[in-house]
């Protein structure tokens, strides 16, 4: 693998992020918000740590998260991600 091809920083904090449980119930939080459910249709809890990476790769359009350290799109949206995660974290207080 070349060194392009590693991740980077912003891979690494990819990979911590959806490892963090209050990310995962964002992202329950946001999917039911998108969908108009309610948390009895979709319960906490819901996404685990493969879907918080799955979430992560298709928002930003890539296939894998090293992608974020050598593709500025990729990665400017990723940070957005990081933004809204903690805009929504003071809200809820954590």
């Amino acid at each position: 693998m070349t060194a392009e091809g590693k991740g980077g920083q912003l891979a690494r904090q990819a990979a911590m992020l959806g490892e963090l449980e209050a990310f995962r119930l964002y992202l329950d939080d946001r999917k039911r918000w998108r969908e108009g459910l309610t948390t009895g249709q979709m319960p906490d809890a819901t996404h685990s740590e493969q879907d918080a990476a799955d979430a992560i790769r298709q928002a930003c359009g890539i296939r894998s998260r090293a992608e974020l350290d050598h593709n500025e799109m990729p990665g400017v949206m990723f940070k957005r991600i990081v933004s809204g995660f903690g805009r929504w974290k003071r809200r809820a207080g954590l």
